[in-house]
């Protein structure tokens, strides 16, 4: 047990220590306001607070984990060695950086509450982040942090017995349109066949006559494939299925389609499955609430993992909406334009409400790649999209964390824009 003495416990302080120590390092902490007790104590301690007791392993505290509400903060970029850092702690304090204030920072998305231009689809971007405008988005740092932090503290206490974690993968399948040919009804398969007809494409008219009259698989029913992956290679796999209402930016099948609702019932019964809650869900209670209880009905059993369509993600209502729903855990922390670390960490989080002050049970999952952000967005080759991915999941590998993409039904259906995309695929996820 590692003692914390600090001049003031908070509920900020509190929450980052726990996810820092407990969480990152594998190390249970207790803390005390009280000089005696602490000097008392004879096992590992530290010091947190503006000056030391005595010689003892001591951080100078910054004050934001004593504050309350969102403040203006002037954050200058130095370096910890080779690693981004701000918050300078001075010459006294053991580390030279207040790491955990500035892991509040980063994890709580403190920038995201301050004034940001958004994007047309209502997003904090990747370029608005601090970490991006100071090149540290393809690196945890906050793992890192906590990496480099343990080796003094093995320094400092050589005979404790340190805890380690694993590093974990998890694929997360977006399913934004489950067929491309099959089960669309009449209209819109009438509409289909005209617009192939009318662009001059007739390989398309062939494969979608020939999926339609059941001669030929849908070429987005890339299931079965991924759930012989997930169960030879044991890797832990979500599907998140998009099933609101038809709009501009919603395109799947009905949710009412018998064929649809086997899909998602098959699929149930050898993954966690997930709902994708739809473009206008973003800012109506009412219209995620009914997405939810209709994906509940599909499956027959509570629904307690989200990814918002368009990755559409506002501090702190869209949390808020999910967590007064009883959603365990969200998967929508990432860009949707760059890859990287949103919230800077790759260990799953608890949601830290600023506007309440207070650790709430929603479990962010952060994701660090997508296949549409490396094809479409940053236009890399295949084999230039293979390289990225291995680079940041090596990054997540040397701290042990937790590796999580993003990839698509329809990118892994082998088509002529994704081939080779399987491939990549399976050397994403498989250890």
């Amino acid at each position: 047990m590692l003692l914390i003495y600090t001049h003031k416990i908070t509920p900020r302080l509190n929450y980052i220590f726990k996810h820092f120590f407990v969480r990152i390092l594998k190390i249970p902490i207790t803390f005390t306001d009280k000089v005696n007790d602490f000097v008392a104590h004879n096992g590992p301690k530290i010091t947190y607070s503006k000056s030391p007791l005595g010689t003892e392993f001591f951080i100078r505290s910054h004050d934001l984990l004593f504050e309350q509400g969102i403040n203006d903060i002037d954050i200058t970029i130095y370096h910890w060695d080779d690693t981004p850092c701000f918050f300078p702690a001075g010459e006294t304090s053991t580390i030279p950086y207040d790491i955990f204030a500035a892991s509040f920072y980063l994890m709580s998305r403190y920038e995201e509450y301050l004034p940001h231009v958004q994007d047309v689809h209502e997003r904090f971007t990747a370029e608005e982040s601090l970490a991006f405008k100071n090149g540290f988005l393809e690196k945890p740092v906050i793992d890192i942090w906590a990496s480099k932090f343990l080796e003094l503290l093995k320094s400092k206490f050589p005979n404790y017995n340190y805890g380690t974690r694993e590093f974990k993968i998890i694929s997360t399948i977006d399913v934004n349109t489950a067929f491309v040919y099959k089960h669309k009804g009449v209209v819109r398969t009438i509409g289909g066949f005209l617009n192939d007809f009318l662009n001059f494409k007739f390989t398309d008219v062939r494969n979608r006559l020939l999926t339609i009259l059941g001669l030929k698989e849908d070429p987005f029913n890339t299931f079965s494939t991924l759930l012989k992956i997930k169960e030879a290679h044991k890797v832990d796999t979500i599907f998140f299925f998009s099933i609101g209402d038809y709009t501009t930016f919603d395109k799947n099948i009905s949710s009412s389609n018998i064929n649809f609702k086997s899909l998602i019932k098959s699929v149930a019964d050898y993954a966690i499955v997930g709902l994708r809650p739809s473009y206008f869900t973003f800012k109506n209670a009412e219209k995620l609430k009914k997405e939810k209880l209709r994906l509940e009905y599909i499956i027959n059993r509570p629904v307690t993992c989200t990814r918002q369509h368009y990755l559409r993600l506002g501090l702190p209502d869209t949390y808020q909406n999910l967590i007064d729903l009883d959603v365990k855990e969200d998967y929508t922390m990432g860009f949707e334009k760059s890859v990287g670390f949103r919230a800077s960490t790759c260990t799953p989080f608890y949601f830290y409400d600023i506007d309440f002050e207070i650790q709430t049970p929603l479990k962010i999952f952060p994701f660090a790649v997508m296949d549409t952000t490396l094809k479409q967005y940053m236009e890399l080759s295949n084999k230039e999209s293979l390289a990225k991915i291995l680079e940041i999941k090596n990054e997540v590998q040397k701290v042990n964390g937790t590796f999580i993409s993003v990839f698509h039904n329809d990118s892994l259906a082998e088509n002529e824009t994704w081939k080779g995309w399987m491939d990549i695929y399976k050397t994403t996820v498989i250890q």
